[in-house]
């Protein structure tokens, strides 16, 4: 081993081994797909043994979980208030699909949830599950799960048309122009409704 890697604490290096193995499983699905990426061919990838990423994320499953659940800098929504909730939202989509390092495994990751039955119910009942619960514990009034529901549907539709389907003028639209059009969407279901439900 390395002498500088040597002086890195545990947690050092236990948070490196991550990383890598993230990163060379971000590339692997997006380069093979869900099917073909494998827990060897991951681990080769990232130029560590397999049993390290079965200690680590259990299964391919999960480490495709946590491939789509990126990194915490994508994921302000987790934190946000009711407020900030619009701006989080669309901050974090942007980051993903833009980042010059990171768009084509965050198109890729989307693309296998639309085209592979276990990588969508990963997507929905294990990443997307965390973000619904983490919008509707912040609203106030009726239906908030399923206004948080359709708040994040509203995000994956403009992901998907943005950078997977690429529909113009949509693709070519500037961040400031999407957001600033899409931020009173999003604000009007987080918002309290006026009426509730039967009345």
């Amino acid at each position: 081993m390395p002498v500088a890697d040597e002086r890195l604490s545990r947690e050092e290096r236990r948070h490196r081994t991550e990383a890598a193995i993230l990163r060379a499983a971000r590339e692997l699905f997006a380069e093979t797909g869900f099917e073909r990426t494998t827990i060897r061919g991951v681990a080769a990838r990232a130029g560590i043994d397999p049993a390290l990423v079965m200690q680590h994320y259990g299964s391919k499953e999960g480490l495709f979980a946590a491939a789509a659940r990126w990194t915490s800098d994508h994921e302000r929504i987790l934190t946000a208030t009711s407020d900030s909730l619009p701006s989080a939202a669309l901050a974090d989509l942007f980051d993903k699909f833009e980042s010059a390092t990171d768009r084509e495994a965050a198109v890729a990751l989307l693309r296998n949830c639309l085209t592979h039955p276990s990588a969508a119910r990963i997507m929905r009942d294990e990443v997307m599950c965390d973000r619904a619960a983490a919008v509707a514990s912040t609203l106030e009034g009726p239906e908030a799960e399923l206004r948080a529901s359709l708040f994040g549907a509203c995000t994956i539709g403009v992901g998907i048309a943005r950078y997977l389907l690429e529909l113009e003028p949509l693709a070519s639209a500037s961040r400031e122009d999407v957001d600033r059009l899409m931020q009173p969407v999003l604000r009007a279901l987080i918002e309290q409704p006026d009426d509730a439900p039967g009345e």
